[in-house]
């Protein structure tokens, strides 16, 4: 969402490919593409794949040589150290943060000769029948072949992630809630935990209390139906009134109204000591019933 990063978690009986298939259903007509980072696994695909710029995981990739360092050392090194030098190449680029464009020209400058040299060295393992296709390194590296132009967009899309690490970061937190709820009753009960585990979520990551927030949303339910997006977790606190306006109207209602606080609050030190009670009551309108709050207001010496 612009600048801003929205984490939206939604639960349903089917797979991710089929959850996603429906936010974009949901989706106006005429926007640009998104791009859809995952791995290559057959559930994460949607029904309309066009609609997407499909983005895979380069550390998966990378993770099937690593497990077979140990079997295969050279091959696996060689593989190793190269999507090591483009991972460096995309930790630089986001301590210099640059923006997408320039993230962009920056891979193809320094990340692309590497990927290219590598896809070279892929192909001719394969070809010239220096690894067997059926062995573990050759299934490694046909993954990386099949894959190869999802797993370069960072090369040729601007603001293309190489890995979808952020995506199972944030899923945990929904697991874990899950889990700590004993998994969930039905559909609609598993719906209303993916929308408010959302908004604190997206509280979160973007270094805004969660609390805070979903209580201004509560306290302006009309204002929130009315313009959602002014109350987003990075513009709500524009919209509430200044907390000096708040204490100034409360304190005139009270005058007005004659709150029974009103009078206790006047009471003189000498008759009270040096701490007086203040009662502050709402009277309802059925009569015997009330409800009462005893605060404590110490005096200075």
């Amino acid at each position: 969402m612009g600048e801003h990063t929205a984490i939206l978690y939604y639960s349903s009986r089917q797979h991710a490919g089929a959850n996603l298939q429906r936010l974009l259903d949901k989706r106006e007509l005429g926007l640009a593409k998104p791009l859809a980072m995952s791995d290559a696994l057959a559930s994460n695909a949607v029904a309309d794949d066009a609609r997407v710029i499909r983005c895979h995981c380069l550390a998966h990739g990378r993770r099937k040589f690593s497990d077979l360092a140990e079997v295969f050392p050279h091959e696996c090194q060689v593989v190793l150290e190269v999507i090591s030098q483009v991972f460096d190449h995309d930790e630089q680029a986001r301590t210099e943060q640059l923006s997408p464009e320039a993230r962009l020209a920056y891979h193809q400058a320094q990340s692309q000769p590497l990927m290219d040299a590598l896809k070279t060295w892929l192909d001719r393992q394969l070809e010239e029948r220096l690894v067997e296709p059926n062995s573990a390194l050759g299934k490694a590296i046909g993954y990386l072949q099949n894959h190869w132009e999802t797993l370069t967009r960072f090369v040729s899309i601007p603001g293309a992630p190489l890995d979808n690490n952020l995506a199972e970061r944030v899923l945990k937190l929904f697991i874990r809630q899950r889990n700590n709820s004993l998994f969930f009753h039905n559909t609609h009960s598993a719906y209303i935990a993916s929308v408010l585990t959302s908004l604190i979520a997206t509280c979160v990551y973007a270094g805004i209390n969660a609390v805070d927030s979903l209580v201004a949303l509560q306290e302006h339910r009309a204002e929130v139906w009315a313009h959602p997006a002014a109350w987003l977790p990075w513009t709500y606190q524009a919209r509430l009134v200044p907390p000096e306006a708040t204490r100034r109207q409360s304190c005139a209602i009270c005058a007005r109204s004659g709150s029974p606080f009103h009078s206790t609050m006047t009471s003189s030190r000498a008759d009270n000591g040096t701490r007086a009670s203040g009662v502050v009551g709402h009277q309802r309108k059925r009569p015997c019933e009330s409800l009462f709050i005893i605060i404590q207001y110490p005096w200075p010496s």
